[in-house]
This record gives structure tokens, sequence and C-alpha cells, in this order.
């Protein structure tokens, strides 16, 4: 029996890499694909539930960021129980779990109860990226990990258009979601349910399981002081929205709490001999800097992602399906990008090729900066392509450099690590973005609806300046009630010019971000020679535990390779 079990995982000491590991990597794209599409479907139907549920801009990012905080919060227990466990048991009970509550949103009757949900199924989507991850980061040899982290970087990419459409699609055609659901929006969570149980099927049949032989104590009281933290930070930014100032004690105690609670977090892990979230990692000069670069490429993302339906349905008219489609160029320029970095790479190294993807970035956020409502749609388009560019050529890079820092035994734990982050960069993103985009459009309005005869309510003026939707509302049943057509239209053209305005400063905020992220990565990323060949073990007497032999072959050759770049490789391995 003991020579059955070695031989049947002799794939993990031969340097080869698992023999189905390009079956299983499509599996886990599956897996991945859902988690991801989940935001950007939704993006597309915020203006819809908006109208449908009266929601506020502040609910709008909470429903957003209910979902990412959770996510962001638990992705690094979710990895240590993978290692503990098993990282395909944590996988299925991830997707499980991210089902029902899909389902659970489709019949939401309030936004509080959306908001709800959705932080449950954040609970769950967090179980999928840093396993999916390590799952990877397991059955790849070193040599072929830039690739297939590539090909799961262009699946982020594909769903981030595929969102959209097939959101699109479901919004354009209600009648389905209405018999099932009862509104016009169910069916975008709905949809997640068949997925995962194609992906958990697939999951069953084909990925092995794999686990950290000595696994570490769970850490829950950084898993408490993480939340605690994390809610209070993103709380403090999205009230902004609601008291329309940056400095109300409302929002700047939350904020200060949330650093203070976060920096104590941080302090206890750099110190704790069980942490979840291994901060000794960020002593890593490339480590560290692919994570910014990474980080705030979600930051600027993720808040233009949120803000653009909004551009695309209300200012410009289109409808859901349309507006979908116009995320195609941004998908396919990831789709190109990512799975052929690697070789990108090996042609000019990791820091040209990721600082040249974030300018692509920068320069795709400063032509949206530009965006008017006549600005032609192909002109768009293009824009959007480019920017896809850009983040293929910056994920996926920056992915393999901290995947190939980490040792096997704890790759859950490990990659849980650059995914938390980089989902707090995306909690940001959205938070900051969209709360900047609602007070600045707030304060923009009040000139403007100072053109509405005296006798229209303030309350019906506070209510418009919630959102350029709730402005349109509120225009709309003014003119019912009789308002002359000639000073609604007035306002209406007046409130589309102060949503772009806010709009541009929002986009200079992203560009400003991705510009940092170019100068740390282009003049404090160490040269990194790419792994190109197969690791070979050195010869000697058989190992105790074949991944550790393993890790240490791979620890000392990439140390070799890389210089200086990893000082602490042979400790962690």
């Amino acid at each position: 029996m003991s020579q059955q079990v070695q031989a049947k995982d002799a794939w993990m000491t031969s340097g080869e890499g698992h023999p189905r590991r390009w079956a299983i990597l499509s599996v886990l794209v599956v897996s991945l694909l859902v988690v991801v599409l989940d935001n950007t479907i939704l993006n597309i139907a915020l203006p819809t539930i908006q109208r449908d549920l009266n929601a506020s801009q502040g609910e709008l990012v909470w429903a957003v960021d209910s979902y990412v905080l959770a996510f962001a919060a638990l992705l690094f227990t979710w990895g240590v129980l993978g290692d503990r466990w098993g990282r395909k048991k944590i996988l299925i009970v991830g997707l499980v779990l991210f089902a029902a509550a899909s389902a659970i949103c489709a019949f939401s009757s309030s936004a509080g109860m959306l908001i709800g949900f959705r932080a449950v199924m954040g609970v769950g989507g967090a179980a999928v990226m840093p396993t999916t991850l390590a799952i990877i980061t397991v059955v790849f040899p070193p040599y072929e990990r830039g690739k297939a982290i590539g090909a799961w970087a262009g699946a982020v990419g594909a769903a981030v258009a595929l969102g959209p459409i097939l959101g699109g699609v479901l919004l354009q055609n209600p009648q389905w979601s209405n018999w099932l659901t009862g509104n016009d929006w169910g069916s975008v969570f709905l949809v997640n349910v068949p997925i995962v149980i194609v992906g958990v099927i697939a999951i069953i049949r084909v990925v092995p399981e794999t686990k950290d032989p000595n696994p570490r104590r769970l850490d829950l009281m950084g898993l408490g002081l993480s939340v605690i933290g994390l809610v209070a930070l993103i709380y403090g930014i999205i009230h902004a929205s609601a008291t329309n100032s940056w400095l109300a004690p409302g929002v700047v105690i939350p904020v200060l709490a949330g650093i203070a609670v976060i920096a104590l977090f941080l302090f206890l892990e750099a110190r704790s001999d069980h942490s979840s979230f291994d901060v000794s990692l960020f002593r890593n000069r490339g480590y560290a800097v692919s994570l910014v670069a990474v980080s705030l490429s979600f930051f600027a993302l993720s808040g233009i992602t949120f803000t653009l339906p909004f551009y695309l349905q209300i200012l410009r008219g289109y409808d859901t399906l349309t507006a979908g489609l116009c995320f195609v160029p941004f998908a396919v320029g990831q789709i190109i990008a990512a799975p052929r970095s690697a070789k990108t790479v090996l042609r000019f190294g990791y820091r040209k090729v990721m600082t040249g993807g974030l300018i692509l970035v920068a320069l795709a956020l400063l032509g949206l900066y530009f965006l008017q409502l006549d600005t032609p749609i192909w002109l768009v388009l293009v824009t959007f392509f480019i920017f896809g560019l850009g983040m293929g050529n910056v994920i996926a890079p920056a992915s393999t450099v901290m995947q190939n820092v980490l040792p096997l035994a704890r790759a859950g734990a490990g990659s849980a690590v650059q995914n938390t982050v980089r989902q707090v960069g995306g909690a940001l993103g959205v938070a900051i973005i969209g709360t900047v985009l609602a007070t600045q459009y707030a304060a923009s309005l009040k000139g403007s609806l100072a053109q509405l005869p005296a006798q229209f309510p303030d309350a019906a003026k506070q209510a418009a300046s919630e959102s350029v939707i709730a402005t349109m509302g509120v225009l709309n049943q003014a003119q019912a009630d009789g308002l002359p057509a000639t000073i609604a239209n007035s306002v209406r053209a007046a409130a589309y010019a102060d949503f772009l305005a806010a709009s541009q400063v929002a986009s200079l905020i992203s560009v400003i971000i991705v510009v940092i992220a170019a100068l740390v990565v282009g003049f404090g990323l160490p040269h990194i020679t790419p792994l190109t060949k197969k690791v070979e073990l050195v010869a000697g007497p058989p190992p105790v535990d074949a991944a550790d032999a393993l890790v240490e072959a791979e620890a000392a050759d990439y140390v070799e390779q890389a210089e200086s770049e990893y000082p602490t490789g042979k400790e962690q391995a």
C-alpha cells in the first residue's frame, strides 16, 4: 500500500509536475471564473438594482465591497485551512457556499439583504482564489508555472468580459428572471449555480488532493483583527458618500480606528509563531514590489469598472447588453497579453514587462479622463483594449514572481497573502473611487439644481444629489408633475456634465496610483532571471518528505538565478 502511495505521488519529487496538470488547470480556471464573473456581472446590473431596490450610492458601494471585504479578510484563513485539511476539500466547500449565497441574493427584497448575502458569497469565494493558485503552484514545475499562471490570469481577463456580456443578456431578457425571482436582475446571481455544479463535478474527478504535511495552528486572533480593521477602514471611506465630507467624525474616526487595528494586526502577525499572514514575505524585495504593482493595478481597475456602467448606460443611453459588450476589448487585451507574458518576460525581463504594462494602464486611464458624451465609441473600445493589454502584462508576471518564492507546503497560505492584499486594493478602489464620484457629483450638482423653480422641494433636491440615477428619477417625476421640459432637459444636461467632471477626478486619482506603481516597479524591482529549466533533485538518500525535498531544490535553484533577490528563501523552504 505504501509503495502504491509513493508511486501515486511520485510526480511531487520528479520535477516534472503532475501528469494531468493541464487538465487540472482547466478545471481550476472554471472554478475561478465563477468568482471573478460575479463582480463584473454585478457591476453591469448596478443601475438596474439601484432603481429596483431604491438603493443609495453608498448602498451600491457596499453591495460590491461587502463581498470584497469578506473575500479579502478570509483569504489567508481559507489558505491555511486548505494547507491543513486539503485544498481540494476547501475548494469544494467554498464553491458550494458561494452558490448557496448566490441563490439567496437573487431573491433579495432590500439593499440590506443583498449586502448581507453578498458578504456570505465573499466568504465562499475567498476559498477559491488561494486554493486554485496553491494547487497550480504544487502541480506545475517551476519552469512551467509562468505559463500556467499566465493562463490563470488570462481566465480572469475572460471573466471580466464574460460577466458584463452575460449580465447584459440576462438583463436584456428579464422574463426568466421575473418568472424565477420576481425581479429583473435576480438571474445575474442564479447563473452562478449551474457553473458551480459543473465546476464541483470536475474538481471531484480531476483535481488531486494536496496539503501541508506540517500544518500550522489556526490564527483566530489574526482573523478577528483583520476583519475588524478592514471593515472599519472601508466603512469610514464609504460613509463619506453619505456625509459628503471627508472630515466628518463618522468618516475620520472609523478610518483612523481601522488603520490602527490593521497596524496592530501586522505587528502581532510578525511576532506570531503560527501567523496565517506571513509578514516576513514583505522583506523580500521582489515579492513586495510585485505585490505593490498588482494591488495598485486592482485599485484602479476596480474603481473604474464600478463607474463605467453608469457612464455607458445612463449618460450614453446604451442598453445593458450593449454596455456589457463594451467590456469585451478589455478582456481581449488581457487574453492576448497574460498567456504570452511568460515568453515576453524571457525576452525582456520582469521589470521591463511589468513597467511597460503599468504604463499602458496609465495611458488607458488617462484616455478615460478625457471621456465626453460625444466621444466616438470606437475610441472608448480602443482605450479598454489598451487597459486590458496592460493589465495582462502586470498580473501574470507579478503573480509568477510571488509564487516562485513560496514553499510548496505553504502554497495556500502564501498565495493567500498576495490575494488578500490585492483584494484589499480592489476594495479600497471601489470605496475611494465610488465615494469620490458620489461626493464630487453631489457638490457639483448643487449649482445645477439651482435652475429648478423655487417651489421645487428641498427634499427632492437632496434625493437627486445621491446619484446620477436618483437625479434622473427625480427629474422624470418632476416632469410628470408639470415641470417644463426645457428646464428638466437643461438640468439633465448639467447633471451629465457634473457626472463627467466627477468621473474625471476619479480617473485622475487612478492615473496617479498607477504611475506610482510604475515608478516603484521601474526603480524597485531587482533583476530576476526567469526559470527556464527543469528542477533536478540533489542526489542523496530519499527525503523524509518528498514535497519538502522539492522545495529545497527549487529554493536553491531560484536563489542562484535571482542573485540576492530571495535572502530568506532557504529559511522558508
